[in-house]
This record gives structure tokens, sequence and C-alpha cells, in this order.
């Protein structure tokens, strides 16, 4: 297979390399102020080159008005400059005259240019062809990891248990940089909560992604994209902060960026303290007149250290090389403690009272290395990209359980068990884009990843002082799984109709080995093909504003993973465990979907997917003994899902931001629970609103929320819950100092009332968590920049330049 890989990428890269061009490029860095020579952050630069029409370059300014392009010296461009109250004359630019800063003046609206309409403002959200771009500066100030950020951005909603969703019911999958994190969702988790909020440059989020990405993507890809060295100069933040509820969060971290044109690197060093609770009350009926109740308390202290740096490096104007890497470590000493009763209905009269109390002590680490080269075949755009990404993340955890019970007599169960889970990831694509004349494109590409899992479990009992092997809950098992791709994708706009086609081939090989208590295995090797089709063109413009419509349609898979196959038995406390299900098969989706975007925001959406052999996590009731219930995931059947999206806000102004939107989802499944037949419908709103005041040009007042009503996790229904999240943040010393104070579930709404009712299973209960907050973050920029030439750049009249 090695060779087969090296054979493939070798023919890539002879038969896809042009010819060398002997433009020549180089960086320039824009810088946007007003006409008082103060700085203006978070404008639009847009660099439109003259006679080409096919390449466009823009970027936001960052928060002190600098950005920075890589642009050829024999090209001529004309710049746009778009800020909320402001105005900027289009100029002509020489690169081949044309110093290295350029500073771009804007000028004070005027009572004259009243009629003037502006367009942009910083962009919070914005659309990009088929993926929205999130800003997550302003919510970056308000948190105190990456993971806490991405529960306060507009239209994502993650549950308690740390899953993403976008359109469906199905989770989002997570990439870092580009790259899927072939983890469990707790392992994902704890990776954002060891990241810094302030590395996060931008979020993206692919509702529909494209066939350039990997066929697994049914609920949509959230890609994570971490800041690199990208300022030219040297600079740095330095970052501190907490929160506290019932329990504490505290960070702090250093964060030192450095870009002399040709090289950059990049150091982000941070350390955290979290600690929190989650309580969970149930009331299970096993029989006509018997109930067990629990009322289970964890706290979840933990700490972490995360290291991330990264160099990149033009060889010349074509070709660049970059690596980067990530170390994150994390302990945590989870506690439970778990009182049960069991009562019949009709008296109320006990038969069973105990109490359980479960800790659970884990470290693990995650070892991230990437490289990538790129090569830059023309300036209108036509790259080949080839990248490769290692992973090791290896877990421990030694649990030690004891139950006491007071009826029917005093006695007490008590042991212990350890379980050593390691993951080895591997992947390698390789991609390359074409630009051609008249609006054409086509790319095509290569990947392979590799996944290769162990996990062993060791569960003792005790007597007395003798430890006994508990045969029931000790396990050994192997996994591997290998998926290997290839697509094809082409675009062309034409009279203003944007069509994409493309299709992709995945080859998985799926092979799972149990060694304890028996020697079984899996295997699970096919070929499918996942097409794709995408459509898009302007249909008017109101009051300026440019209203496009798209057409999507897309077919994908979504894959057990090790964590759902993995056989081995998890002690939950004396009543509950959880096992995976070796014999889950893949399931499959087509996606369709219609929407609108507003001057690259999106407004309207409409879609529905529909789902064979759908698989999820559900509760049985042992057969032998009812009391005794264990989670696990099965394939059930069909899911119908219907959803509708929508999304408005007011333009920016000076003072005042606000959007809001909501999404409805209308899920139907049918097919087998329990052996018995399953018919479940159930319709869920989700809302969700961020706004900004700005009292003064230094002060904001920002206010962010979610709600949600009838809502539906696997097939818990849901009682209506959210938050309602504000921070007031003010700049001192020219706006290098950034604090934030902020209150998160100002109104202790983020909790729920869960019902279960399927197959032999109903059960009701709450869930509440530590999310009522008080915190201050506290941010300071340092580093200085290459010396501005002032002289201004060569400006041309555009009867010259033509």
């Amino acid at each position: 297979m090695a060779r087969l890989l090296f054979t493939c990428l070798l023919l890539l890269l002879i038969t896809t390399i042009p010819a060398a061009l002997h433009a020549q490029e180089r960086t320039v860095v824009f810088k946007t102020v007003d006409d008082r020579g103060d700085m203006l952050g978070y404008s639009l630069v847009r660099l439109l080159p003259v006679g080409d029409t096919s390449r466009t370059y823009q970027d936001i300014s960052d928060s002190t008005g600098f950005t920075a392009f890589r642009l050829p010296d024999s090209v001529s461009y004309k710049v746009q400059v778009q800020t909320t109250g402001f105005t900027f004359r289009d100029s002509l630019i020489n690169m081949a005259t044309a110093p290295d800063t350029i500073v771009l003046r804007a000028q004070v609206m005027s009572n004259a240019l009243k009629g003037v309409t502006v367009t942009s403002r910083k962009l919070m959200m914005r659309q990009e062809d088929d993926k929205t771009i999130i800003d997550p500066e302003e919510i970056a100030a308000t948190s105190t990891n990456a993971f806490e950020m991405m529960e306060k951005v507009p239209a994502l909603f993650i549950d308690q248990d740390g899953n993403i969703f976008l359109n469906s019911t199905t989770p989002a999958t997570v990439y870092i940089n580009g790259r899927e994190q072939k983890m469990s969702t707790a392992d994902i988790a704890t990776i954002l909560r060891s990241l810094p909020p302030n590395a996060v440059e931008r979020i993206e989020i692919l509702r529909s992604p494209s066939a350039r990405y990997d066929a697994s993507g049914g609920g949509g890809i959230v890609n994570v994209v971490l800041r690199k060295g990208v300022k030219i100069g040297f600079t740095g933040n330095v970052s501190a902060g907490f929160n506290q509820g019932t329990y504490g969060n505290q960070h702090m971290g250093i964060s030192i960026n450095n870009n002399n044109g040709a090289t950059s690197y990049n150091l982000n060093l941070h350390t955290g303290r979290r600690n929190s609770w989650d309580r969970i009350a149930t009331d299970r009926r096993f029989s006509p007149d018997s109930v067990l109740s629990q009322d289970a308390y964890t706290t979840y202290p933990a700490q972490n250290v995360y290291l991330g740096y990264g160099i990149s490096h033009e060889l010349d104007s074509q070709w660049s090389i970059s690596y980067d890497g990530r170390l994150s470590l994390n302990v945590s000493e989870n506690e439970t403690t778990n009182p049960s009763a069991i009562r019949r209905i009709s008296t109320g009269e006990e038969s069973s009272r105990s109490n359980a109390s479960i800790g659970n002590d884990i470290n693990s680490y995650n070892i991230n290395q990437g490289f990538q080269l790129k090569y830059k075949a023309d300036t209108a755009g036509s790259e080949w990209v080839t990248d490769l990404s290692y992973s090791y993340s290896p877990n421990k955890t030694e649990q030690q359980f004891n139950t006491s019970f007071e009826l029917p007599y005093n006695f007490a169960l008590s042991g212990d068990g350890s379980i050593d889970n390691r993951l080895h990831y591997f992947s390698v694509q390789s991609n390359y884009i074409k630009k051609l004349p008249k609006q054409l494109s086509f790319e095509g590409g290569l990947k392979t990843t590799n996944v290769w899992f162990s996990n062993t479990t060791r569960y003792f009992n005790n007597s007395g002082t003798i430890k006994l092997p508990d045969n029931f809950r000790t396990r050994a098992y192997d996994y591997n799984e290998h998926i290997h791709a290839a697509y094809v994708q082409g675009s062309k706009t034409l009279a203003g109709i944007t069509l994409k086609l493309g299709t992709r081939a995945e080859n998985t090989n799926m092979l799972g080995h149990q060694q304890v208590p028996s020697d079984t295995s899996f295997t699970l090797r096919r070929t499918d093909f996942f097409p794709y089709a995408y459509l898009s063109r302007s249909i008017m413009k109101i009051a300026g504003y440019d209203v496009r419509a798209y057409l999507i349609y897309r077919r994908t898979i979504s894959r057990p993973s090790y964590e759902y196959l993995n056989p081995y038995t998890r002690y939950i406390d004396q009543y509950l465990f959880e096992t995976g299900n070796p014999s889950l098969r893949p399931q499959f989706t087509k996606n369709y979907e219609a929407n609108i975007s507003v001057d690259e925001r999106p407004l309207l959406a409409i879609g529905y997917n529909d789902t064979r052999d759908i698989f999820t996590q559900v509760v049985y009731q042992s057969e032998t003994n009812r009391s005794l219930a264990y989670r696990t995931y099965d394939n059930l059947g069909t899911n119908k899902e219907t959803y509708f999206r929508f999304m408005g806000a007011i333009p920016p102004t000076k003072k005042f931001f606000f959007v809001a939107g909501g999404q409805y989802n209308h899920n139907f499944y049918e097919g087998l629970y329990e052996g018995a037949p399953l018919s479940f419908k159930r319709g869920s709103w989700s809302f969700f609103t961020y706004q900004r005041f700005m009292i003064t040009p230094v002060t904001q007042l920002s206010l962010n929320g979610f709600m949600r009503l009838n809502g539906i996790s696997q097939f818990y229904e849901l009682s209506g819950f959210g938050a309602l999240n504000l921070s007031l943040s003010h700049k001192f010393f020219d706006k290098k100092l950034n604090v934030t104070m902020s209150v998160n579930d100002v109104f202790f709404t983020n909790n729920n009332k869960f019902t279960l009712d399927q197959g032999s299973v109903y059960a009701t209960g709450m869930r509440r968590s530590d999310t009522r907050r008080f915190g201050m973050n506290i941010l300071y920029n340092f580093g200085f920049r290459k010396k501005e030439e002032h002289n201004m750049f060569n400006v041309e009249s555009p009867d010259k330049a033509n």
C-alpha cells in the first residue's frame, strides 16, 4: 500500500505541475487609517487586478488596521476600502513601484455624503461560496477556551455532551486547520477546551461540503482555523482570565508571531485550570409498578497545558512550505455521587436504597504534526497543495467505584478498573486546482486516512482484601481503519450562473479484532461514490445589496467510529453501563438544500435529509435483570428530516449591530427499536441572537444567546432551554489592552427536563450544569511592524492604467 501511495503521489507531481512562471511576488502590507491618522480596524480591503476580473483579493484588516497580501510585481490593482462611517475614493496602484507598506486614508462621511450607501464593515459572519466564515474575535474576548467560545457562536448548537449541530440531528464533523480529527466527541471537546480562545483566527462552517471534502461530513463540517504569523513584523499578545460559577476556571497564555515577508513563525503557550459540575436526576420505570430513581452529581476538575507552534517559508514566488504542531496535556479527576432507590409506584415503598461513588482519574495528551507544500501555478489562483498530518492520542483512565446498600440490608460492593486507549492517525492528501479563462475551474485530488486504535480494559471486584477479575467488563480490542479517496470537481460561471459538479470515490477498509474475552473479529470493505452538485446565481439587488440563490445536492456517509464499535463495557453505576456494537453498519444520507444569501450573509434555507441505516445511541433494558440498563449504538432504519433556517440582521452602524436567526427541524424515524416497530416524529425549534452596542469608540456592550424549544437528543425529548450571555469590554493604551467583563447564562436557564419513551424503556428526568458564571478576561497586544513608508503609493489614472 505504501508503494502504491508513493506511486500515485509521484504521478500527480509529474502530471500536474505546470511550467514555472517568471513573475515575481512579494508581500505588501496595507494600513487603513482615518484622516487624522488614527487606525481603522476591521475595514474591508479589496484589490481588483486591472484587466483581469477572474481574480480578486480581499481581506478584513485586524483591530489595528493592518492586512497583508502576497501580490505579483507586474500587475496594477484597483484598491477599494469599505468601512462603517467613512468613505474612500477608489485608487489604482502599480506594484512595480509600490512600497512594501501602503497607507490607505479614509474620510469621515459628511452630511453631503448621506446618500452614499456603506456596504462593508467588520463581518462577524459572511458567506464565501459554499461555506460560512465566522470571525470569533469579539466572542473570544469573553471566553476562557475555544470550546466555550464556540458555544457562543451564532448558528452553532452544542449539546451538553459536546456534539456540534448545524443543519440536522446528525453531529457535525470537527476539523482543525482543515484536517479531520479522528477522535471521539469527548476527546475533541477536551482538545478544544485546551485551546486558548485567541488562538482561533476563524471558524468555517460548511453545511453542505463539496466533493473536495470527506464524504463522512453528513452533519456538515466545522473547521477551526488557528492563527499563524501572518502580520508583517514581530507581534504577540499575553492573556489571562477567569470565570466563576459554583466552581472556577482560570487561564493564562502568551502568543508570539514573527513575519519578515518570506519566513514567518508562531508560538502559542497556554495553561488553564477548570472545574464545573453536572447533575442528572432520573426516574426510570422498569416494570408496571417499579421505578428506579437516581440523582447523579459529578464534578469535573481538570488542568491542561497547550503548546502550538509553526513555521512557514516561501521558497520563491511560487513554492512555499509550512510546518505546524500542537501538543496538549490534560489531567482530570471527575467524581460522581449517585444515590439510588427502587420503590413501588402504587405504595411508595422502597425495596432497595444505595449510594454509589465513582472516581475517574484521566490522563491524556495529544500530539499533532503537520506539513504542507504549496505551489502557486499562476496569478489566477491555480495551485497544488500537498498536506501530511500525524496525530498520537493516548488516553488512560483509572476508575474506582463503590456502592453502599442500606436496603434490603447493609452491604457494599467495590472495585476498580483501568481503561487504556491508544490512537494513531495519519493522513496524506494532495489537491490541484486549475483556474482557466472565462471563469472556468477544475480540481482533483487524492487522499488516504489511516487509523490504528487499541483498547485494553481491565476490571476487578473487591472481595475483602482480595481483588477478583471481573470477566464481564474486561476487554481487549484493536481497530484499524483505512480510507482511500479520489475526487474530481469542476465549476463554470456563465451569464451570472455558477455551476459546480463533482464526485468523490472512497474505498473503506475497517478491521476490528476483539481478543478478550473471546477471539472475534469483523471486516468491512466497500467502495462508494458520492456525487455533488451546486448551482448559484444572483437573482436581484435590494437597496444595493446582492441577493444570491443556491441549490445544493450531495450524498454522504457516516461511519461508526471506534468509540461506537468497541465492545468493551464501561461501568456507569450499579444499574447502568455502556458498551459498543461491533456490528454497526454505515449510514447514508442524501441532502437537498435551497438557500438565499444577501450581501454575502446567509438569509433563508430549506432542506431535506433522507437517511437510511441510521445509527444512534439507544438505551436497552437487560432481559435477565429489568432494573439493569445499558447504553449502546444500533442501526434503527430510516430518518426523513426536513429543516428550515432563517437569519436577519440590522446593518451595523457606528453604534449598533444586531443579528438573529432560527431553525426548525422535523424528524420522522421508521424502523425497529429493540426488535419492535418504531415510528417516531418530532419537530423542534432553535433560535439565536447576537447584538453589539458601542457605548464609546473604545467601550462595547455585547449580548448573545440561544433558545431551543421541543428539542431532541437521540430519542430523548427535551423541554425548552437556553442561555443569555452579556459582556462589557473596554480598550486602553491606544487600544493595545482589552479588558472584558462577562456573565454567562444570566438567568440560569441552560438546563432541561427530558423524557425517553422507546421500546421497554420509559424514563423522565432533568439535567443542569454549572453554567451561570461571572468572568473577566485581559488581552494585551505588543510588538512592532515594519517601518511604514509614508510617501504613499504610485497612483495612476484609470485611463493610463488601462
